[in-house]
Parts: structure tokens; sequence; C-alpha cells
């Protein structure tokens, strides 16, 4: 089938979603559905408002500015080096978190000779447009941050990142020996001298990482998390609370470092898919043997051999054999699909059972496999409306609370003189509190871990957007040919209607040899039932087309025509019985062809495009989720209404032109609920453009679906999109329970600060406990199946 270019969305691919929080880059923000915005070509559309450039949201109390050009707005994949330009892609081991992110930026920004920047946090990809001969004082930039930046050559971008540097767990067990012996040396009463000296060999033991970092944020303008906690520790020496502020530096990498595997689980959770892929493949040689070698080398043309319960190593089409493969990995189907010469196979596919050759289509960089990872990846930097909102939030939220702490420090001290001591410690607790990680990571990790679990599905979607907006569809639009059908025309009915004398074979063999000389999908439906059955055609003479009407011919000397009604009355053989049979079988949705010897008419035959076992079952599924369907077709009326009672669809038009289509569409379209369309076919574009969420219909293989789709289904399963709706709901629901915590933690344990109820232990507790809640609980979306796809 065809698939049409759905949408030319642009996707940022900056951001990663699994890491502290993920920088604003959505090219076309969905906020107010503009949708006069859209062009209806179907091509290079902008569906909705774009998002407007702004201060970047940032995780523990970074205050991006705005940016002085556009960037991440149209993801790595559409930047371009121009003129006298160069695009280079630096891999940054250190680039974790947008706490790094926000560093380089403000490094980079304003350099001469850099005009473009894409960050991809889940890969660690700074990807940079750049004047040609700027990349060097462009990476010693990097370097001063105190991070190393790796150039990549071109794909690299696309492999897994490294794994992280492993955790000196010696140095931060020792930290925690001498905190711990430092509050024992404080409850004994030991001397002051070596309580402190306990403490301070336990911060520079675990901390002076983080008070380098904290210096390079201050010095670069930036108040992110190492800088609070740096003051935060230093005011609690200042002031004499030499065990806490031992222990507080000790908890915090602890805690950064539980946090830190936490999220790279969410971050990598995709990556996962490619350890599905074999290392290896057995590949035909230049003299006809065969030589086991690397996945990676193959190349398109070259002729694989898979034995039974092997992993396919890169997408091809078999060329001899013949098996079951296991598709779930590409396109979530739970049962092995038949597959024979010339059939489609797909990367990390297993072979259940026979052996087979296929010929490589798309080397292991290219495949549907990498496609759909690095999809995915793309849509895990695409924010979300909620997302947009938090990060919104957190711009106000640190910044506020940072003057609150120092009101707290100076203004109960001079205005009614309490102890400098407690306004001091109090203020402290509120620094540590002003770190906005919980909330920022709630949503990120929510989206990914919702992206990952549909993907497993077999659901790509392309963007988070798309899955936080899912649970307000209303009304589903859906193509009939293709969608709710198979596609292909069969023969239903084959009906003796009057015998002849004039010819010695069966009616039915007549007009399957008739048809067989006809490329019209009808004709060519009646012969192919022929040829199903086993039986061989009649040779026929004199043959010849009647356009608009049907076929006619010479069988055994006497010649035959078939076609259409039109055609029996030309013929003078039309009767009120024939009429009214064909017509019966009209309003059923099908065609209707008769055959005559021109005396009498001699069959009927009806032709029909069969409805998919699955339809009838998907469209029931959507009702019970409170979505209303319509079917749009280019067929006859009388069809699309059959088909629509045989499916259960809510609403049926027939006769529908593309520009029909698109107008259906915006006739749903309506503030309180969202519209999608579901297709396969070119004349689907301008629909599948206009609506809220396009949906692509077997994306498998399919290169041009994956990277335009909203939502690309790999099979032709209709279902899946209840699956996708289910998640959606699911995913929206984990969301607010984040939030949730996230906010609440934070104002108990404002309020306990506020009133000196606070210490700098629970402090730190509520800061790093509240992200670990929410991101486990965020994690939870990659498990939980709604038990009605199961």
């Amino acid at each position: 089938m065809s698939l049409p270019p759905v949408k030319q969305h642009e996707h940022a691919t900056a951001g990663h979603g699994g890491a502290c929080c993920v920088q604003d880059g959505e090219s076309r923000a969905r906020e107010g559905h503009d949708h006069a915005a859209h062009d209806h070509s179907g091509h290079g559309h902008e569906h909705g408002r774009p998002a407007e450039r702004h201060a970047e949201a940032s995780c523990c109390g970074h205050d991006h500015a705005a940016q002085p050009f556009t960037v991440s707005d149209t993801g790595a994949a559409a930047l371009s080096a121009g003129p006298g330009q160069s695009l280079a892609r630096l891999r940054i081991g250190q680039m974790d978190c947008p706490t790094e992110e926000t560093l380089i930026r403000k490094k980079l920004d304003n350099m001469d000779g850099v005009h473009a920047l894409d960050f991809n946090l889940m890969q660690r990809v700074l990807t940079v447009v750049h004047a040609e001969g700027a990349l060097d004082r462009i990476m010693a930039a990097i370097r001063s941050l105190d991070m190393t930046p790796e150039p990549l050559g071109e794909g690299a971008a696309r492999t897994p990142a490294p794994a992280a540097k492993p955790v000196n767990w010696w140095l931060i067990g020792s930290a925690g020996v001498l905190a711990a012996l430092s509050e024992l040396s404080h409850f004994a009463g030991w001397p002051l001298g070596v309580t402190a000296a306990l403490a301070v060999a336990a911060i520079l033991a675990c901390g002076v990482t983080t008070y380098r970092k904290g210096w390079i944020a201050v010095r670069n303008g930036n108040l992110n998390i190492n800088a609070l906690m740096s003051i935060a520790v230093t005011g609690a020496v200042l002031i004499g609370q030499w065990p806490e502020a031992a222990m507080v530096m000790f908890l915090f990498n602890v805690a950064e470092l539980i946090e830190a595997r936490s999220l790279d689980r969410a971050r990598h959770a995709i990556r996962g898919l490619l350890d599905l892929a074999p290392e290896t493949a057995t590949v035909r040689q230049a003299d006809g043997g065969w030589a086991e070698v690397p996945a990676a080398s193959l190349r398109v043309g070259d002729v694989v051999r898979v034995r039974p319960g092997e992993r396919i190593a890169a997408d091809g089409v078999i060329v001899s054999g013949s098996s079951a493969v296991d598709q779930s990995p590409i396109t979530g189907e739970s049962l092995p699909v038949e597959k024979t010469q010339d059939d489609p196979v797909y990367a990390a596919t297993v072979n259940a059972s026979g052996s087979f050759e296929y010929r490589v289509t798309a080397a292991a960089g290219n495949t549907t496999l990498a496609r759909i990872i690095h999809a995915v990846e793309q849509a895990q930097g695409a924010r979300a409306p909620t997302q947009r909102f938090i990060d919104r939030f957190s711009r106000i939220y640190t910044p506020v609370v940072v003057g609150i702490a120092a009101l707290v420090a100076l203004a109960p001290p001079l205005l009614w003189g309490q102890p400098w001591y407690d306004a001091i410690y109090r203020a402290l607790a509120l620094l540590i509190i002003a770190c906005p990680c919980a909330l920022v990571i709630s949503t990120p990790v929510s989206i990914v871990s919702g992206l990952t679990a549909a993907s497993r599905r077999g659901i790509l979607v392309k963007g988070g957007v798309y899955l936080e907006e899912g649970r307000n569809l209303k009304w589903l639009a859906l193509d009939k040919t293709g969608t709710l059908t198979h596609g292909q025309p069969v023969q239903t009915d084959m009906q003796d209607w009057e015998a002849s004398d004039l010819s010695r074979q069966p009616a039915a063999l007549v007009a399957a040899s008739l048809a067989a000389r006809s490329d019209h999908p009808v004709s060519l439906a009646v012969a192919n039932a022929a040829r199903d059955a086993g039986k061989a055609l009649l040779d026929v003479a004199d043959f010849a087309a009647l356009p608009g009407r049907g076929v006619s011919g010479a069988i055994d000397g006497v010649t035959f025509q078939l076609g259409n009604l039109r055609l029996m009355r030309e013929a003078g053989v039309a009767s009120d019985a024939l009429e009214a049979r064909m017509g019966e079988l009209e309003r059923q949705g099908k065609s209707v062809i008769a055959l005559t010897d021109g005396s009498r008419v001699l069959a009927l035959a009806a032709v029909a495009d069969t409805v998919k076992p699955t339809s009838a079952s998907a469209i029931a599924d959507l009702h019970a989720l409170g979505v209303r369907t319509l079917m749009l077709t280019g067929d006859n009326t009388p069809t699309a209404q059959a088909i629509a009672r045989q499916v259960g669809i809510d609403e049926a038009r027939g006769d529908q032109l593309p520009e029909d289509k698109l107008a259906a569409i915006e006739s749903k379209l309506a503030p309180e609920g969202r519209v999608g369309m579901v297709g396969d076919g070119i004349n689907d574009a301008p629909a599948l453009a206009r609506a809220d969420i396009g949906f692509a219909m077997g994306a498998a293989g399919t290169g041009t679906a994956i990277e335009t789709a909203d939502v690309a289904l790999m099979d032709d399963d209709l279902r899946k999109i209840g699956v996708f709706l289910r998640l959606s709901r699911a995913t929206h629901s984990v969301l607010v329970q984040n939030i949730t915590l996230a906010l609440g933690i934070k104002v108990v344990f404002l309020a306990l600060a506020m009133t000196g109820n606070a210490t700098l232990w629970m402090a730190v507790f509520a800061d790093v406990g509240a992200s670990l809640l929410v991101v486990a609980n965020g994690l939870r979306l990659l498990k939980a199946a709604p038990a009605e796809t199961r």
C-alpha cells in the first residue's frame, strides 16, 4: 500500500525526556490549536501555532535567557549548513541534564561563528552549525566548562551513548563513614577540632565535584543545584554546623547517583531494542560460499541466510524459502507472520521455524528498527503541553524561593532582633528545597515511559504532545480502503441466471476467462476466484474492452459479453428481475457484473472489498472509549453505508474527493475535543494534515510514514488506536500524580522550613526523595499494559 507524506512536521530532536528535565524546543506546539495555520496541501504545513522562543526551562534552578537565534525549533534532523558553514556533531559525556545544557548555551550563544545549536540530551549529542574554521574555538569553549566534546562522524549520533563513568564507591563510602564519625564526635562531646576535621574530610571526599560545578555555574551566571548545594553546605560550615554540613553533602551525592541511575533507565528504555538485532549475519560470498560477518557491515544487495530461531540482522526481501517470523519487536503482533518469496522482513525480528534467504534492502543504520529508535528519541525531545507549563512555572518558582530564603536570612534579625543563627539556618534549608528537580522531571520521565511503552506495542508516537492530547480524542475519521477493508476486491457471489443452448462451458468459467483478459479490479477478482479454485481458464478470441461497460470475446465460437447493467440494457437482455437482483447486491456494498451470450443473461458475479476481521472490534472499542467514528471514502454512498453498518461506524460519507474529506474533518473540529484521521493513501493527506492527530496505517518498513506521521501504526491493526488512547489516559493520570507529589512535598517542607522545623537533612530528603518518587512512578508506564490490550 502507499503511505502519504502525512505531515511534514519538524519535531525537535533536542532534549531527552529522561534526564533532570528536557529543554524546550517543540517546533509545533499545539497550544490553542490554531487551525488557520494549516497548509491543506498536506505537505509542509504547520500544525498549530509555532512555539514561541522563550527562556529555556531548567532543572535545579537554571534561569535561561532568551536565545538570540532560533535553536532546537527544527531538531537536528532539520539543521543544515548554508554557504560557508559546517555542521558538527559533538558527543559530550558530561551533558546529562539541562544543568549542563544551560552552561553550554550561555557560552556559545554569543560566540562569533555559531549559527545554530541543537541539544540531544538523550544521546548527549550537541549539533552545531558554525562558520568554517570555528569548530576548534567552539570545542575550546566547551572544555572551559570542564566538559569534554568528542566529534562524531556521519550517522554516529544514532549509536548508543557511552555508559556513564564508573563511580568511585570507595570514595563515597569513605565520605559517609567520615560524616557519621563527625556526627558521633559532636554527640560525644569530643573537641570541636576533631568534629570539624572529620567533617571537612567528608566534604572533600565527595564534594569537590559539586563545588567545582557550582563555581562554574555561578561564574556563568547560573544558580543550579550544584551552586545551591555549595552555598548551603558552606553556610552550614560558617555557622558551625560541621556534622550537618558533611552529612548533607554526602546524602546529596548518594541521592544524585541513585537519581542518575533511575533516569538512565528512562533515557535508555528504547535503546534496549538495539540489543534485539544480532551482531553477526551469514552472508553469501562472491564464490557462492557463506561466511559469518558483523551485521554492521551488511550492505544493500547482500544475500543473507537465516536459520530457524535466528534473529534477522537487517531489513530485506525474501528471495528463497519460507517461514513464520515473529515481528513483535517492530509491529507488536503477538503471533508469528507467515513469510514467503518477495515478502519483506525486518531487522530484530525472529525466524520462528523454516530457513530462508533474503536480500538486504536497508543497511544497519537505516533499518525500520533504527528509524523507530531515532523517531522515539526525537519525540522524547518534543515538549508536551504539561511539560511546557511546568517549565514556565519552574522559571518563576526557583527565583521566588531563593528570594524568600534571602528574606528569611535577613528580615528576622534586622527587623525583629531574632538570632542570626536561626534565620540563616532556615534560609539554608529553603535554598535546598528551592531546587525544582522533582517538579521538572515529573513530566518528561512519564512522557518518555509512555512513548517507549507505545513503541513496544507497535505504535510509534511522534511526540509527547500527541501522547498527551490523545486522551481528548472525540471524533475519529477513517478511510475505508486499506484501513477498514483489505483494499483488495474479492468475488463474493457467483450465481447462475439462465441456461444457454449456445455454450457447452459452465457460465462461471466463461465469465472468469473473459475477466482474466481485463485489468479492471472487478474483473481481476472474478478471474482470481477461478484460479484459486484450480480451474483452467478458456481461450478467448476477438477480445474487446467496452469502456465504461465491460468486455466481450468469443469462446468456442460463441460471442459473450461481461459487464454492468448498462451493458445488459444495450444488449437487450435486462429484465426487472435482473435489475432488482443487481440493485440488491449493490446495496450490500458490492460491484455487480453479468454475463450474456446476446440472447439471455447467463450468470451474475458480485465483487467487494472485504472488511478486515479486526475492524468491527476496533470500532466497538473506540465507542467504549467515548470516541465517535466517521468513515470517509471515495466509493459510492451505498457501499460506504453498507460497510459502515457492517463494522458499526457512526457516520459514513461516500463519493469523497480529497477536498471533501478535508471539509469533513473541519466540520468535526471543536474546542472541547480533538479530531483524529486514519488513512493510508495519498488522497487522505489533506485530511490527515488537518486533523489534530494523524494516524498512518501499516508503517513498518515505510520510512515516509515513520518520518512524517503523528502516530504510525506499524501494522494494519486498527485496534491499536484503542491501545494508544488508553496509554494516553494512563500517561495523563501518572502526570497528575507526579505533579501532585512533587508540589505537595515541596509545600510541606517549605512550611516546615519557614517555621524552623526542618533540618538540612530533611531538606535534602525532601528534594531528592520527591525526585525518586516521581521517577519511580513514571517508570511504571513501561510495565503497565491496559488490561484490554494484553
